[in-house]
């Protein structure tokens, strides 16, 4: 009977515990949200100095590509659910250089 109890219990708890590990904590979410964000005002950046002039078609291109790697290392680093404190640096120090990359073009 008491081991019957014990294995009653250990599925509750199993149960309840592997429903809260499926989604992502709203505090990762928020992260993600931020830095979709910046890369959305970067593509703006990119688009408007293209139609402005500041850009050639070549520097459009490499910028480009160069927020495309970032989308990949973006996805690959979220494909867990969970955003790390080391993939989030990466992708922020990413970010950075590609605005600087931006900015001086």
């Amino acid at each position: 009977m008491l081991n019957l109890k014990t294995l009653v219990f250990g599925a509750l708890i199993a149960a309840a515990s592997a429903g809260a590990m499926a989604r992502p904590m709203e505090h990762d979410r928020d992260r993600f949200d931020d830095i979709d964000a910046r890369q959305a005002r970067q593509a703006a950046r990119i688009d408007a100095a293209l139609h402005d002039g500041r850009l050639s078609r070549r520097e459009y291109r490499a910028l480009q590509r160069e927020q495309a790697a970032i989308r990949r290392y973006e996805a690959q680093a979220k494909a867990d659910g969970f955003l790390s404190r080391a993939e989030r640096r990466d992708l922020e120090a990413m970010l950075d250089r590609a605005s600087r990359h931006i900015r001086n073009s």
